[in-house]
């Protein structure tokens, strides 16, 4: 086995904005597993939020490197990184190179007989009422809008929204920014303005206040959700859970807890990280049957790597086996 470990900057189509902050590139990380005339490939990226770095990624790669060139395979990687960033390159570079050895798709490998086209939300960045209202009109015959809010003026931004796409179904990111009474004075004209969705309104680990809270919104745990261990606080405090293969450590793991959450009566959305293709790929498993689907980030770079995934508007179709699986 031969690793090989590179990062990369994808340009923004100008920023993209939310509660935490602001951003113009994706800066990832991509893996390359080689061996016996078979390459495979996953991306990562490091998210700050959790306390990562390019750099720190790519030494936790590098540090299971004399494992993996030795002969370690997926499921020994379970237990050489923990969830995150680095584990999920490893892992989803293993699931295509597993699949180009075997002469099959990765879903077989998975147990699909085949994988389903679906359709993407599209986020709109956190702005001002007027340049929302802007983006979304841009965007309004997109089935599905994910709306980043965090800011004073949050109602007035979704009522702008609202008039710019009155046929989306819109969706509500707080990424953290809100209190529980925020929560509890904003949630009646989310309602009002038929917000489908509202994703991780408080900080995770602080959101205890959610238990026995009868929301008029469903709720969504996001920075809440890593990893099984956080399931079972999850199912007494939100409706849906959104599964993202960074979080999880790959596509090994993000499978194994979206049977859980299911087992448990959540919800699943399937989302992402702003990157390329090559991270989108392999999150298709986990969208298919999902809720809610939020798998644009290509659809949010100024250019994105070719072979890239095909999107029709907002309907995302299967990888070709040259971009991954």
């Amino acid at each position: 086995m031969k690793l090989i470990v590179r990062d990369e900057r994808w340009p923004i189509a100008g920023a993209f904005t939310i509660s935490r902050g602001s951003k113009t590139e994706a800066h990832v990380v991509v893996v390359e597993l080689q061996a016996r005339g078979h390459q495979g490939r996953g991306e990562c990226v490091p998210y700050p939020r959790y306390g990562e770095t390019i750099e720190g990624v790519t030494a936790a790669i590098e540090s299971v490197r004399p494992q993996l060139e030795a002969g370690a395979d997926r499921t020994a990687l379970q237990a050489l990184l923990p969830p995150g960033a680095a584990r999920n390159a490893i892992d989803c570079a293993f699931w295509d190179l597993e699949a180009k050895e075997a002469g099959v798709r990765a879903w077989t490998l998975a147990g699909r007989n085949r994988l389903d086209p679906v359709k993407t939300c599209y986020t709109i960045s956190l702005g001002s009422p007027e340049k929302m209202a802007e983006d979304a009109r841009a965007a309004a015959s997109r089935p599905f809008l994910k709306l980043k809010i965090g800011g004073r003026d949050d109602v007035d931004c979704i009522e702008a929204v609202r008039e710019a796409a009155p046929r989306a179904r819109l969706i509500v990111d707080a990424n953290e920014a809100l209190s529980f009474h925020d929560l509890v004075r904003l949630a009646p004209d989310f309602d009002r303005l038929s917000v489908h969705l509202i994703e991780q309104p408080l900080k995770a680990g602080e959101d205890e206040a959610l238990e026995g809270y009868v929301s008029p919104v469903a709720l969504c745990a996001d920075e809440s959700l890593h990893h099984p261990d956080d399931l079972a606080l999850c199912a007494r405090r939100y409706a849906c859970v959104n599964i993202k293969l960074d979080k999880t450590g790959g596509l090994t793991e993000a499978l194994a807890l979206k049977a859980r959450a299911r087992d448990l009566g959540l919800e699943i959305m399937a989302g992402c990280m702003v990157a390329t293709s090559l991270s989108m790929a392999p999150a298709m498993l986990i969208a298919q049957g999902a809720a809610v689907v939020d798998l644009d980030g290509p659809l949010l770079l100024a250019r994105d790597r070719k072979p890239g995934l095909v999107y029709d508007g907002s309907l995302i179709f299967p990888p070709e086996p040259e971009l991954w699986g």
